[in-house]
């Protein structure tokens, strides 16, 4: 992932999974790229298993190196065509653009684009949001389980387990001053 997209201890983490790949492996990450082209796979799941079954190579180590071998890989590198692909829909994206704005308030944020969400992070992660098959998206905030009756506790999402509160949000007014001061709050605990 590019500098800039990445808080500074998301970077150092990165850092280590690519060093401890070499240490645990004997294996340089040029190596494991040559590797990786030989995959018949095409997805990028379907690779992940590959490398797992044949090679051992877990989750974190297999995407950084699938990442390396299939430029742009994940599409880490631009960040935009994330956001860009993950809110298609324009009421979606609208509720994205009015908690990107509130999640950005505070200084020293980052925002970091996934496949099917965006997170927001100061030292650690602080905010995701995903679009819903149904309309609307689900913000999930690293707030105390309880912080609010108007939040439910996270299940089954795919972000960071310290987010462990989440609202469900229909439309952009619902980022309303509530919403804007539970950011803030999750923004100080991070």
């Amino acid at each position: 992932m590019p500098a800039g997209n990445l808080t500074e201890r998301q970077e150092k983490w990165f850092a280590s999974v690519r060093a401890g790949l070499e240490r645990d492996t004997g294996k340089a990450m040029d190596e494991w790229v040559a590797i990786a082209r030989t995959c018949p796979e095409i997805t990028h799941r379907a690779r992940l298993k590959w490398l797992k079954d044949r090679h051992g190579l877990l989750q974190n180590r297999a995407s950084q190196v699938i990442d390396a071998a299939f430029p742009p890989g994940m599409g880490w590198s631009d960040p935009d065509q994330l956001i860009a692909n993950v809110w298609t829909d324009p009421s979606a994206r609208k509720i994205f653009e009015a908690v990107d704005a509130a999640a950005a308030a505070p200084s020293g944020v980052t925002r970091t684009a996934r496949k099917s969400y965006t997170a927001w992070s100061r030292k650690v992660q602080f905010a995701a949001l995903r679009p819903l098959k149904t309309g609307g998206a689900m913000l999930g905030l690293a707030l105390p389980v309880g912080a609010d009756s108007r939040l439910e506790i996270c299940r089954n999402e795919s972000w960071s387990e310290r987010l462990t509160m989440r609202t469900r949000l229909g439309a952009p007014s619902d980022v309303d001053h509530a919403v804007q001061a539970w950011l803030r709050a999750a923004w100080d605990r991070s």
